[in-house]
């Protein structure tokens, strides 16, 4: 892999690309330390330096890179578009209409993507107002002083709008470096917020007591989960797929041979992050609560807490949910099946139509629970795994989901890198 990149720089092409995309991720991390209009920066870190920060935005802190906390003018990260894609892909088993803009090709896709950014600012402005509201009340519970001094509307109005406007930013970097740069944009920005979390965890962990046997330990653990992820994510099912010849004019068209390529884990990181967001709900709920009641109890010590037993049981279930459902979703068996039937294709004895989406619904319902149980897998084992080693849950950046998410990413954007490379370093016939 370091030869690849090695060999990349040494491609000026390539070495534009690289270097554009370090810089738009350098860019992105300047903005999680300004802080927004209205906000007091010694405040704030008076606040974070005190400890009691809620843990209802804990991933959003954690998908901003630390920018939420620091209630900067990034502080809503990509979560926003992250959300409203998710609502995009989902709208259409909903909405005919945005099912119809998927099936008609570029044009249908540039519309949807427009949509996503509409439903982008507006997230932006709705979680932007949440947070803004509760800056000075429940963002810090325990902080003798206000983030916010100066309270009056026309400050937290224009705070807002700061930190939609950083949404905004976020989302037209990460359009620039798909456009221009290496790699998906949005899954860089993602990758570089979690990445930028890691050195603090780790000097949390170094610092605690018995801190150089729980590091070992814990480089450890993250070693075999990236060594399991890898494995996993290269894994493939790959259905044969036969083409007949046809003849049209004068020509014969056909007569090749290909595959389906079947992921097992189609949903990638999907189902962690739709039950974790659920799962945050109650927390919310009890946040607003009267703090010596039954119910808000009970919720702090089973639901918002991720090293609970209860906990875990409605993690797994959930994540075991929306893996079938969200792959239910990207992937139609009998869309697949028509399509290859109009243009001639078959699988290997399997008739074409309808047995063929049967043998497809067949084949993904095996496979998807495979990678259901390897998402359960991932997103528990760690948070399990810490808890015997004593780490704290405040230490928890080393997460499955972040796992999954800073290795995948990697290994998709080392992929297209190794594909530009091939490209551009290919033998010639004549030597």
């Amino acid at each position: 892999m370091l030869g690849a990149f090695v060999q990349a720089f040494r491609t000026p092409d390539l070495r534009r690309k690289l270097l554009f995309t370090l810089g738009i991720m350098a860019v992105f991390r300047l903005g999680t330390f300004v802080p927004a209009p209205g906000v007091s920066y010694p405040n704030v870190q008076q606040c974070i330096q005190g400890g009691g920060t809620a843990d209802l935005l804990g991933m959003v802190n954690l998908f901003s890179g630390g920018a939420l906390l620091q209630l900067s003018i990034f502080a809503l990260g990509i979560m926003p578009y992250i959300t409203a894609s998710i609502i995009t892909q989902l709208m259409r088993v909903v909405i005919p209409r945005f099912d119809e803009l998927h099936k008609e090709g570029q044009a249908g896709q540039a519309k949807l993507t427009q949509y996503t950014r509409y439903l982008t600012i507006f997230l932006a402005i709705l979680q932007s107002t949440v947070i803004v509201s509760v800056a000075n009340t429940q963002l810090f519970p325990n902080c003798p002083v206000q983030p916010i001094p100066d309270d009056s509307p026309l400050t937290l109005v224009i705070t807002i709008i700061a930190m939609t406007s950083g949404t905004a930013l976020i989302m037209w970097l990460g359009e620039l470096i798909t456009e221009r740069g290496v790699g998906n944009g949005m899954s860089l920005l993602i990758f570089t917020s979690i990445a930028a979390s890691f050195p603090s965890a780790f000097g949390s962990v170094l610092e605690s007591d018995g801190g150089v046997a729980r590091f070992a330990a814990l480089i450890g653990l993250i070693l075999l989960i990236t060594l399991l992820i890898v494995f996993v994510e290269q894994c493939q099912r790959r259905i044969p797929v036969q083409y007949a010849k046809r003849m049209i004019g004068r020509r014969m068209y056909g007569g090749s041979s290909t595959y389906i390529p079947i992921k097992i884990n189609m949903a990638n990181v999907i189902p962690v992050i739709f039950a974790s967001s659920i799962l945050a709900l109650p927390t919310l709920a009890a946040q607003f609560g009267e703090a010596n009641s039954g119910w808000v109890r009970w919720i702090l010590e089973h639901v918002a807490n991720p090293q609970s037993a209860i906990y875990m049981a409605i993690f797994a279930l959930m994540i075991l949910f929306f893996a079938f459902f969200y792959t239910s979703i990207t992937f139609n068996p009998e869309e697949v099946a028509d399509n290859m039937k109009r243009y001639g294709g078959f699988i290997p004895g399997i008739r074409a139509g309808r047995p063929t989406a049967e043998y497809l619904q067949y084949v993904m319902t095996r496979i998807t629970t495979v990678g259901a149980i390897y998402l359960t897998l991932v997103a528990l084992i760690p948070t399990i795994a810490f808890a015997q080693m004593g780490i704290s849950q405040q230490q928890l950046a080393f997460g499955g989901t972040s796992i999954l998410i800073v290795v995948g990413v990697g290994l998709q954007t080392v992929k297209e890198i190794d594909s530009q490379l091939q490209q551009r370093h290919y033998e010639g016939f004549l030597r």
